[in-house]
C-alpha cells in the first residue's frame, strides 16, 4: 500500500533570521487590507520563502495566533507559484476565527496576486 504524499512546508521555504525578516521590512513592496500586511523582496533562488509576524496584539491566546499561522502556511503552500523568486513576510492585523476563515484567505490570495503584479511592474505599491 503506498502512502499518501506528504506536504511539507520546508525549513528552506522559511524565513527565519532576523536579517532575513529585515531585508524583507526595509527593501520591500507592501500590499494590505484589513487582515493582513504581506512585504516582499526578490531573493536569489527562485523560491518563496515566508516569514510570519502574528503578535499578541493580535490575539492573545496563543490558539488563535497559532490558527492565523497555520491558516498562512497552508495558503503559501498552496499558492507558491504567485510568489516565486520572493521573500514573503506576512504580519496579521486583525485575528480571525475558523467561521471567519474563508474571506481572510480569500483576502489573503488576492494580496499575494496583488503582491505579484508589483513585482512584474517592478515598483512599489
Amino acid at each position: 500500500m503506498q502512502s499518501a504524499p506528504r506536504y511539507r512546508f520546508a525549513r528552506d521555504a522559511r524565513l527565519l533570521k532576523t536579517d532575513e525578516f529585515s531585508s524583507v521590512f526595509s527593501l520591500r513592496a507592501s500590499v494590505s487590507n484589513d487582515y493582513f500586511q504581506v512585504l516582499g523582496k526578490p531573493n536569489q533562488s527562485q523560491q518563496a520563502r515566508l516569514g510570519l509576524v502574528v503578535g499578541k496584539k493580535t490575539d492573545k491566546r496563543a490558539v488563535g495566533r497559532n490558527y492565523i499561522k497555520r491558516t498562512v502556511r497552508e495558503l503559501f503552500r498552496q499558492n507558491t507559484e504567485y510568489l516565486l523568486g520572493l521573500d514573503v513576510v506576512v504580519r496579521s492585523r486583525k485575528p480571525f476565527k475558523p467561521r471567519d476563515g474563508a474571506a481572510a484567505r480569500l483576502a489573503l490570495l488576492s494580496l499575494f496576486k496583488r503582491l505579484k503584479q508589483c513585482r512584474a511592474l517592478s515598483s512599489h505599491c
